[in-house]
């Protein structure tokens, strides 16, 4: 599953677990620091954004050979870019300083802290238990421009695929294309798929003229079939599979030089 509806919400199931560990270390250390006479919630805050901030730093020091033409994009956080490692790193470094510098809250910190880890961990092992059974090439009803039906695993077997879900309502859609359009031709061993989500072929091919846009391997998928398979509810999402056609990752949201570059690496990953 790679997204919850909550509401007009649709949210990552990343970011979700994440918020979700963050509200038991909040209850778990409102208690604990009840019973030692000290508030933490301040505290748990201000790690819980250092760990975001030295992420993004991380992130953008491994990738910033794409970053040197958009500085901006440095803080354009809707592409998902997070070194989780450096985001440890500097939450770890500000637990050490805080409790250094407040030795009462050292005791509930770290039971909020455990709390927060251990149920973070054993929601994400789970949740990634049960997509590695399905983690396969789906099953969707697709089809082509010109209405041939196609399964994904007929495109390009033995080759490591990208496939994005993608619509022409969509904004982030729109201004990640050119991206994958580049990144189209500069991976040539990597096949590019782009499945329309419930539009028609007319339309499709307007925008493309429109956009000024050539790819290859569009796709319709009029019931959107392909998003439900792989739990998506939202656009766009983009999923990588390797050579053997197994997921090694995906992202849900826009795209950008950076945050593409590095989900390609796991397609070479051992």
């Amino acid at each position: 599953m790679l997204s919850v509806n909550l509401g007009p919400l649709n949210l990552p199931m990343g970011h979700l677990l994440l918020i979700f560990a963050f509200i038991v270390a909040l209850i778990t250390g409102a208690i604990a620091g009840r019973k030692e006479g000290v508030p933490i919630a301040g505290t748990l805050a201000d790690i819980f954004l250092m760990a975001l901030l030295t992420a993004r730093i991380g992130f953008v020091a491994l990738y910033f050979e794409y970053y040197r033409g958009d500085l901006l994009g440095i803080i354009d956080i809707r592409d998902g870019g997070f070194s989780v490692l450096a985001g440890i790193a500097g939450a770890l470094v500000f637990i050490a300083w805080r409790m250094r510098r407040h030795a009462r809250i050292r005791r509930p910190l770290a039971i909020a802290m455990t709390a927060g880890l251990i149920s973070w961990g054993a929601i994400a092992g789970l949740i990634a238990l049960m997509e590695q059974q399905t983690s396969s090439l789906p099953q969707a009803s697709l089809a082509t421009l010109d209405g041939k039906p196609v399964q994904l695993s007929e495109l390009a077997p033995g080759t490591p695929m990208v496939v994005n879900l993608w619509a022409t309502w969509c904004p982030p859609c729109i201004r990640e294309m050119p991206i994958l359009e580049q990144a189209q031709k500069d991976n040539p061993g990597v096949a590019f798929v782009f499945v329309n989500q419930g539009e028609q072929p007319e339309t499709i091919r307007r925008f493309m003229q429109e956009q000024g846009l050539s790819l290859t391997n569009l796709m319709t998928d009029f019931g959107g079939s392909l998003g439900r398979n792989t739990g998506s509810h939202g656009l766009p999402t983009t999923l990588f599979y390797n050579a053997e056609g197994k997921q090694v990752d995906a992202h849900m949201g826009e795209l950008s030089n950076a945050s593409l570059a590095s989900n390609l690496e796991q397609l070479e990953a051992p």
